[in-house]
């Protein structure tokens, strides 16, 4: 799940008497959590901008778009908040910085982003619950951040699409997968097909 009641009695959460203090926004350590699917909750938005104005107020030239199943009005999902860092040419080292000294972390997972394409991770409260927050930091000439785009995009415009993205989703629990990347990877060939077919990624023939 990407939202927790706050429950300072849980190993692993640090509150704001544990963390370094810092102006505006209180970035909490991440937990991960099962992947889940939930009912979308609005507050995602509200999270999103706060976050994104935070980052824009420390580095003003970064793009943040909001991304993913929570960017999409009634589309359930995990209920983490995604979050992509578009940086231009040169950039990359201070758009990490900027993180970092926000205070979101690096992935502790078998698989993470390199530092190349790097993904912060943090927690934020809002109205009670403590949402996960995810920020991935791309080149904003990548290939793939015009897919991340061009996905919300049709996943916003379409609700035939939305509702297969969620039961497709439903069917991968069903199938027992019940950890985190193996649920993102399973969503892989959806992903990769609908980008295909609204023209947003190449077909490949083979040769």
């Amino acid at each position: 799940m990407g939202k927790r009641r706050l429950d300072d009695s849980q190993p692993g959460w640090r509150t704001a008497e544990t963390m370094p203090q810092r102006r505006g926004v209180q970035i909490e350590a991440y937990r991960a959590s099962a992947p889940a699917v939930e009912a979308h909750d609005p507050h995602a938005f509200d999270v999103a901008k706060l976050v994104a104005d935070t980052i824009r107020e420390r580095l003003p030239e970064a793009r943040v778009e909001h991304v993913g199943s929570t960017a999409v009005p009634g589309c359930a999902g995990k209920g983490i908040v995604d979050l992509v860092m578009l940086y231009a040419n040169g950039d990359l080292a201070r758009a990490r910085e900027t993180l970092d000294e926000l205070g979101f972390q690096r992935q502790q997972v078998r698989d993470p982003f390199p530092e190349d394409r790097p993904m912060r991770v943090g927690a934020l409260m809002c109205d009670g619950q403590l949402f996960l927050v995810h920020v991935h930091v791309v080149s904003e000439s990548a290939l793939e951040a015009k897919e991340l785009l061009a996905f919300r995009d049709a996943l916003r415009a379409d609700p035939v699409l939305r509702q297969a993205y969620v039961m497709r989703k439903r069917e991968i629990l069903a199938s027992g997968v019940d950890d985190s990347l193996d649920y993102c990877y399973a969503k892989g060939n959806f992903i990769e097909e609908t980008l295909r077919r609204i023209g947003a990624r190449e077909h490949h023939h083979p040769q």
